[in-house]
């Protein structure tokens, strides 16, 4: 089975990790340290804080920015449930913008119009590694005096004109993901950057238990956080990941120019697209199928035939869970019409040309079966 993603594990990381192994160290080591100072060099950014997930990093930063009971946070309904989930665990209320038809991140020309006096941040969410329009949603979060948090999950390595995704040139944090299908992995794992030192502070006494040390050396809890830490042996993995980060995108990238050359002339699909002015991260290829009502035939056809592809994302806001308290009633145009004709084809560093070969030829035979029936 060629799967839709896939963790690039090399010698090099099994060595890393194997002299944590055999260090004094296994969890809050110097290594974690490390990892976030080389996530500061990367991103361009003044301070990191490395956790154990990305879900970890989203309600960190939510908390770290004081987001509470009656707040409302604007945020795309086209993400992993995690983006809102968190928010709802802090007591804030996610209000859904709709997407954009080319990009499907969340439309920046919707995003005042849901703006009430209990809006308190805006959460957009860097779709499949292409970056959200930052320049404008950071105008209307100064415009409306809103906190920004970028959801980076999907853009580690991705650009935005000229900045690295995560430089928070533009917001005020940002959140990534090491998870296996990630742009690099640490296992499981997460980070928050930022440039504002009170909110890093607060990150850090949050991610362990809410205690830091006193002047005697002593541990004092004066908040109430939670066990977040990222273990030196995951930090280890992600260090000697990140020097590999840059070459596993050019291999996304080249991945990506293989499938647009090769299904440019099927006509039944639309295939995604990657700004003029940005550099995308290509974390997901997602393709549309013009006629919906075919599009589950086609990721059967391809299971059969050993190819895995994926759906992302269904909307956050017709999840079971999120009908049953309260928002049944949301429907948004863009969004519905997207979740009913996307499907995410395998894209990941060691896709060979021959995978790519296969996969696009039976595309073609589904849609040349399709036409004869």
């Amino acid at each position: 089975m060629i799967p839709y993603g896939h963790q690039s594990i090399d010698h090099d990381d099994i060595k890393a990790v194997t002299a944590v192994l055999r260090s004094d160290w296994l969890t809050q080591g110097p290594t974690v340290a490390k990892f976030e100072q080389a996530l500061v060099k990367y991103c361009g950014t003044s301070y990191t804080v490395a956790v154990s997930s990305g879900t970890a990093a989203l309600h960190m930063a939510y908390l770290a920015a004081g987001l509470k009971r009656g707040d409302e946070v604007i945020t795309t309904p086209n993400t992993f449930v995690a983006t809102a989930n968190m928010m709802l665990v802090v007591g804030a209320k996610p209000v859904f913008g709709d997407i954009r038809a080319d990009t499907y991140n969340l439309d920046e020309s919707k995003i005042e119009a849901l703006i009430t006096n209990k809006t308190k941040a805006i959460v957009p969410v860097h779709f499949a590694g292409q970056p959200v329009e930052l320049t404008k949603i950071k105008k209307i979060a100064r415009r409306h005096k809103l906190i920004v948090i970028e959801d980076a999950c999907h853009a580690l390595g991705a650009k935005y004109q000229r900045d690295k995704i995560g430089s928070c040139r533009y917001a005020d944090m940002a959140v990534f993901s090491f998870h296996p299908v990630k742009s690099i992995t640490t296992g499981e794992g997460g980070a928050i950057v930022t440039n504002n030192k009170t909110y890093y502070e607060r990150l850090r006494l949050l991610r362990s238990h809410g205690i830091h040390k006193d002047a005697q050396g002593k541990n004092v809890m004066t908040a109430l956080g939670y066990n977040y830490r990222m273990t030196d042996i995951q930090a280890a993995l992600g260090l000697s990941q990140l020097q590999k980060l840059d070459r596993f995108i050019k291999q996304r990238q080249q991945i990506v120019k293989w499938y647009q050359t090769t299904l440019s002339g099927v006509t039944e699909i639309i295939l995604p697209l990657e700004k003029n002015d940005n550099y995308s991260a290509w974390h997901l290829y997602v393709i549309k199928v013009r006629n919906g009502n075919i599009r589950d035939r086609l990721a059967a056809y391809l299971k059969q035939r050993g190819v895995a592809v994926n759906w992302h994302y269904p909307a956050v806001y017709n999840q079971s869970y999120y009908r049953q308290h309260g928002y049944r009633g949301v429907r948004l145009p863009v969004m519905e019409q997207y979740q009913r004709t996307c499907l995410t084809l395998p894209c990941y560093p060691q896709l060979t040309r021959c995978d790519l070969k296969y996969i696009t030829q039976a595309i073609k035979a589904f849609f040349s079966q399709e036409a004869k029936i």
